[in-house]
Formats: structure tokens, C-alpha cells, sequence
């Protein structure tokens, strides 16, 4: 009998020992039974006989995770504090085939704990291509500037595409791939989600046909079946999407790009609370391939850490004009008159709101009561659509009330202007306009999303309304105004990186107008000596941002999160100070503050929180192995603090 230790996927439970007459290879992925329940699990350990009864492994799957896959889920269950089996979650196996299958064969050879292992898989007789040599329809030609910026990338294992908005970052990513094609090498292109638009679906598939894939969580089944059945059979030569393409079973990896890295949407928000960016580079060391992070933005990060290379200025060569108005998030009589040329001309206009709905909160204007979730410490936003109240952190909705529940007085006032309010004024205002909104409310599918940026590129929609969704990688052709709003609420809030957002904010929502045309950005903010300074100059930003960082934040600090959260708010309190007093022990790491956070209950959990600071991540990491309570949540290099 054969003894292993088992990593349950997507479990937070340890490895269990289960027992076989079999030899199964180390990585191979097998069902097994947990408490009456029958689930997948991969071999991590083969062991001796335990003194205790085993359970038999139920059957054994033609998938095995590689030796690399298998080191990579012990660095993310270390570093980012998860299961050996949460991890693995994360990953997709590599197929076990049949070395005496057809000339259509595509064959990986890996060592596994000295044994030599044959991972094959046989290419379907519908699926041939694979084997055909790679031919692009169009030869991709780079300016002199565009040949210099992809030279330096090749001469780096990680560096940094900082490129202005149409500069021609993509190009030299697709010339990239091209390279790397010829070398019969694949490669991954990380995307934040919602820049895996139509557009830039269209624009690699006219150039790599069916070598591209593109993976993402709004394909549907049978999308995912072909897109893995051409994955495993090698005809996949370029996988394209969010942060769970990193983690696809790819042979022959040469190169990963993560474009637009300083997106936050790149770090998971739950366990494992791993950041694609960073696992990324950490692959590229793993796997000895090259890491391009790209950007018109790059976070300080990555600037610091990595050389770069700067492209300046756009494709084409208009205008922009920026002008400022001291407001707080409304429709003034200065954004409206520009709407109105705008209309007039005939030309098209993009207006960024950080919030969704009607409004933000509802007041009452006689007692100062906030309506707030029953769930969450949070005021609830106004969806005049649905005539609800709705959380934005547990999705609790309830009817818009008439009268004010603390004094039942009926003069309720609402405040924080949203998308759809915006939206509705508009329409308003100029009768006939044709004004879409775009943000999650509104574009809830893909097919949605492409018909939204048909319609506008199309012009058959004049005005865009939209929060951060607006401002992702879309090509917007005809923009001549860009209209901002919410500046100030996101340069005060309770984040060490509120500077760096605002300002990339501005940056990116500006960069989608003015691409053929001259253009007018409008924003509104009380800020507009910080934002006048850094707008155009966004290095210097990054120079200055370094002196105020220096000793208190990341690059030059790790910084890790830890939450404690329970329907019994004392109970999480407990768990906080239990830990508290063992981390305080501690020389290595410093505790930058405690208590409540700042939103204290969400989905009618209360929750406490401890900060700390440390000069190396392994001193936070041993710090907090030895405290950690069964409560903690560990979140390390948080990305955001509420």
C-alpha cells in the first residue's frame, strides 16, 4: 500500500493522508472523501504509513500540476498566507498523455522528484492547425522609437513599458509575441477584465487568427472547453486575459506581459489575496522567461523597482486643453455649456463619476440621519431605476423611503452625484441628446459591453457616462471633450496611495479623448495646483512621490493588512487584541495602528483590523505565523484600506 499527502482544491484545510495500491507521480490529481463528501485533491507528498486509518483515493485523474506549478502554489500559500490547496485553486493541471499517440502530439517534459514524465496530449483531427506553421496576415512595422523600447525589454528579465496613452504599447507587446511565436514559445498577456474589450479581441485576432486565445469569466462553457481544448493541444500560441490566465497550463512559456499594471483589479480582494502583477514576476524568475509590466501610469512600485524604458506623446498629434473648476461633483453651468457645444458641433463627449447610481447618500437635511445598509456601516446608494436603496457591499435593497427613520421628518436631501443621476440631467437638459450610462449597472455582459462601444464608436451615442470602466484601455475614436468629476473624494481618501490614483485617474479618463482630434478635458476639483503640476508630467510625480514614501511606504516598506470579522463584534475584538499583544512582541515589525475599520460592519460582520510595517516581507511573515488566531484574514501588500 502507497501512502500521500493530499492538498484538497480550494479547501483551507491542510493536506490529508489518504492511502493506495498505486505509485501515482507527485502533481497528479486525484478524488478522494472528505466527510461523505467527494472531492478533488493533488498529490503533494508521497510519506510512510501513518499510525493512523487512511482513506483510499478514489480515483486518479489524467491531469497533473508540473513541478514549477507545484512551487509557485507554495510560494502564493506562504506569502499570501492561504491552504497548499487554495493555491492549487487557483491552477488548472497539465494533461497526461500516451507517448504512442499520433504524429499530432504535443509533449512537455518535466522532472518530478528524479522521475522522468512524459505530459502529452494528442492534437484532435479537427484541431491540426496546431501543427501548421504560423503565418500572420500582416507584418507588424515599428517606428524607430518603438523598435528602441522593445530592444530594452529583450535585455531585461522585468522592466517597464512606460508608454503614453497611444504611444503604441501594444504594438511592441504583439511584435513581441510574434518573436516569441518564431521561437515555437507561448505567451501570456495579462489585461485588467474589463480591458478585454472587443476591440482589442479584434485587433489580435486579425493578427494572430486563431493563435490567440482569450480567456476570461464571461466566456461560456462551451467558449472555456474550446479555448482549453486549444491550450493543451499547443495551437494556442498567445492566451490574452485577466488575472486567471496567469495560471492556465501553458508549455513552452516564453514571455508574460501584464499591461495597464497598476490596476488594481489585478489583486485578488479574497483568499488567496495574491496581486497578478507580483505573481507574474515572480514566474518570470521561476520559469527564466522575460516579465513586461506596462503602463501610461506605472505604480511607484514598479517604477522603482524595474528599469524602464519611456515612450512619449500618441499616435497622433492633437491638443488637449485642461481646464479646471473648483466644485464638488456637479453638473455646473460651465460643464454643461460645454456639453452643449459639444452637441452643437456635432462631436462626441466622455464624463467620469467614481460613483454609480443616482446619488451616493441619502440625508436627512433636518437631523443630519444617513440612510445605511441594515448590514453594513456604510450609507446606502439611490437607484431611482429600481426605486431602491442598495448597498454597494452586500447588495442589500430596499424601498426608497418617504420619511426619515431617526425623526420621520419628510425633507430628505441626497448628496454625491452619481452615474445614472448625471445620465438623467443630462437627457434633461438637452432634449434629444443621446446620453448612455457605462459602468457596472449599466454594461452587465459582454455583449453589452460590445454593443455599448459599437454604438459609441459608431457614433450613435453622443455623450458617455461611466465611473473607472470608462477609463480601461478603450479606444474611443471621436472624443473632443472629457468631463471629470469625484477628483477631490478620491485624492482624500484613507489610502497612502490616494495621490497616485487620483492622478492616474485623470491621466487615463484624458488619454481616451483627443485621439484624432483636439480636445477640451474639463475637471472639476479644488485641487488644481497638485493636478495642473503632475498631469502632463507624470515622472515628475513619480520622483516627488519617492521623497514622501521614503521610510513609511511601499517600495521602501511591506506593509500587511490583517482583519478580524465576526457577527459578534466583541469576539472579533478579542481575536484582535489576542493577536495584537503576540505581534507587539515582535522587533522586526512595527504595529502602525489597530482597532475598528474604518467601514466597521459589513454584511452584518463587525470587523477590527491591525497595520503593520516592516523593512523586509519574511519579518511580516514569520511575525504572523507565529500570532496568527483562527480569525485573522491576512492580507499582504493591501490595496485598499476600507
Amino acid at each position: 500500500m502507497q501512502y500521500y499527502n493530499i492538498a484538497l482544491l480550494n479547501s483551507p484545510l491542510e493536506p490529508f493522508t489518504y492511502q493506495t495500491p498505486k505509485i501515482i507521480d507527485i502533481g497528479t490529481k486525484v478524488k478522494v472523501k472528505v466527510r461523505n463528501r467527494e472531492v478533488d485533491g493533488v498529490v503533494v507528498l508521497k510519506c510512510d504509513e501513518p499510525s493512523f486509518e487512511c482513506l483510499e483515493i478514489l480515483e486518479v485523474y489524467d491531469f497533473i500540476y508540473s513541478t514549477k506549478q507545484l512551487e509557485l502554489a507554495k510560494f502564493i500559500s506562504t506569502y499570501y498566507f492561504c491552504s497548499l490547496g487554495e493555491a492549487l485553486g487557483l491552477m488548472m493541471g497539465y494533461e497526461k498523455g500516451d507517448c504512442r499517440v499520433t504524429s499530432f502530439l504535443a509533449v512537455t517534459e518535466e522532472i518530478l522528484d528524479g522521475k522522468h514524465l512524459v505530459i502529452a496530449s494528442e492534437a484532435r483531427q479537427s484541431q491540426k492547425s496546431c501543427c501548421v506553421a504560423y503565418a500572420p496576415c500582416s507584418d507588424i512595422t515599428l517606428s524607430l522609437k518603438q523598435s528602441e523600447a522593445l530592444d530594452f525589454l529583450k535585455k531585461h528579465k522585468t522592466s517597464l513599458l512606460f508608454g503614453d496613452t497611444g504611444s503604441g504599447k501594444t504594438e511592441i507587446y504583439m511584435k513581441y509575441f510574434e518573436e516569441m511565436i518564431e521561437q515555437k514559445k507561448r505567451s501570456i498577456f495579462l489585461m485588467p477584465e474589463i480591458s478585454l474589450t472587443p476591440q482589442m479581441s479584434k485587433r489580435l485576432k486579425i493578427h494572430f487568427g486563431d493563435s490567440i486565445v482569450m480567456w476570461h469569466s464571461k466566456l461560456t462553457p462551451l467558449q472555456k472547453k474550446k479555448a482549453l481544448a486549444s491550450i493543451y493541444d499547443g495551437s494556442a500560441k498567445i492566451i490574452a486575459g485577466p488575472r486567471s490566465a496567469l495560471f492556465l497550463p501553458i508549455k513552452e512559456l516564453g514571455l508574460i506581459v501584464v499591461d495597464e499594471e497598476h490596476d488594481d483589479s489585478y489583486k485578488s480582494s479574497s483568499r488567496p489575496r495574491y496581486n497578478a502583477r507580483d505573481i507574474a514576476i515572480y514566474m518570470g524568475k521561476l520559469y527564466d522567461i522575460p516579465v513586461v509590466l506596462g503602463s501610461a501610469t506605472p505604480s511607484l512600485t514598479t517604477y522603482v523597482k524595474f528599469p524602464h524604458i519611456r515612450l512619449r506623446g500618441g499616435y497622433f498629434s492633437s491638443q488637449k486643453e485642461f481646464v479646471y473648476e473648483s466644485g464638488v461633483e456637479s453638473l455646473s453651468p460651465l460643464i454643461m455649456d460645454n456639453l452643449k457645444k459639444s452637441l452643437e458641433r456635432k462631436e462626441q463627449a466622455i464624463l467620469f463619476l467614481p460613483t454609480r447610481a443616482n446619488f451616493k447618500y441619502l440625508i436627512c437635511a433636518d437631523c443630519g440621519h444617513t440612510h445605511k445598509c441594515a448590514f453594513c456601516s456604510v450609507g446606502m446608494s439611490i437607484h431611482q431605476k429600481t426605486h431602491s436603496l442598495r448597498c454597494h457591499y452586500c447588495n442589500f435593497a430596499q424601498a426608497i423611503p418617504q420619511e426619515c427613520f431617526e425623526c420621520k421628518s419628510s425633507n430628505l436631501t441626497s448628496s454625491r452625484l452619481g452615474t445614472a443621476e448625471a445620465v438623467a440631467n443630462i437627457r434633461e437638459e438637452f432634449d434629444g441628446a443621446r446620453v448612455e450610462q457605462f459602468d457596472r449597472d449599466a454594461i452587465t455582459t459582454a455583449n453589452k459591453l460590445k454593443a455599448a462601444l459599437k454604438s459609441f464608436n459608431d457614433r450613435e451615442i453622443d455623450i458617455l457616462v461611466g465611473t473607472q470602466m470608462i477609463s480601461k484601455g478603450h479606444d474611443y475614436h471621436g472624443v473632443t471633450l472629457a468631463v471629470v468629476l469625484g477628483m477631490d473624494n478620491m485624492l482624500n481618501m484613507s489610502d497612502y496611495r490616494a495621490r497616485e490614483k487620483a492622478l492616474s485617474t485623470l491621466i487615463q479618463v484624458a488619454g481616451r479623448s483627443g485621439r484624432k482630434e483636439s480636445a477640451k478635458v474639463l475637471v472639476q476639483s479644488f485641487n488644481e495646483e497638485f493636478f495642473k503640476a503632475y498631469v502632463d508630467k507624470y515622472e515628475d510625480f513619480l520622483e516627488d512621490e519617492k521623497e514622501y514614501r521614503k521610510e513609511l511606504y511601499p517600495p521602501y516598506k511591506k506593509l500587511c493588512r490583517i482583519l478580524f470579522s465576526h457577527k459578534n463584534g466583541i469576539k472579533a475584538q478579542d481575536a484582535m487584541n489576542e493577536m495584537l499583544a503576540c505581534l507587539q512582541k515582535n522587533s522586526n515589525i512595527e504595529v502602525v495602528g489597530f482597532g475598528k475599520c474604518a467601514i466597521e460592519r459589513v454584511s452584518d460582520k463587525y470587523r477590527f483590523e491591525i497595520l503593520l510595517r516592516a523593512d523586509k516581507s519574511t519579518d511580516i511573515i514569520k511575525a504572523v505565523s507565529a500570532c496568527r488566531v483562527d480569525l485573522a484574514e491576512i492580507d499582504m501588500d493591501p490595496a485598499e484600506f476600507s
